[in-house]
């Protein structure tokens, strides 16, 4: 069993464990204008040092935040394409996973 890298969890209580592209199409359609209106990515952590937020917007739409902070990373961007938004947040999510330490003596 491997152990949990980051979850998400929508505004009405949904939660999953490493989510994959597929489960954050799913949390991001299931929003709505009255009770579960954003979704939060983060690392399983006390204190996490990255996240990545989904809320609708008024205007129709999606505003997308991602954020690093060992990276000084901080973007807004709004997207209307669920598909979109669900590919480009697993790539980033990747790329905050940290790398393996590999052993000299192992190689």
């Amino acid at each position: 069993m491997t152990a949990t890298y980051c979850c998400a969890d929508s505004e009405n209580g949904d939660h999953i464990d490493d989510p994959s592209e597929d489960a954050l199409f799913m949390l991001i359609d299931d929003l709505n204008d009255s009770d579960n209106t954003f979704v939060v990515i983060e690392p399983d952590e006390d204190d996490p040092t990255w996240f990545a937020s989904v809320a609708l917007i008024d205007k129709g739409g999606y505003e997308i935040v991602r954020r690093d902070v060992t990276k000084h990373e901080h973007h807004v961007d709004t997207e209307t394409d669920i598909g979109r938004i669900a590919l480009d947040l697993t790539i980033w999510i990747v790329g905050r996973r940290p790398r393996p330490v590999i052993d000299p003596d192992d190689v």
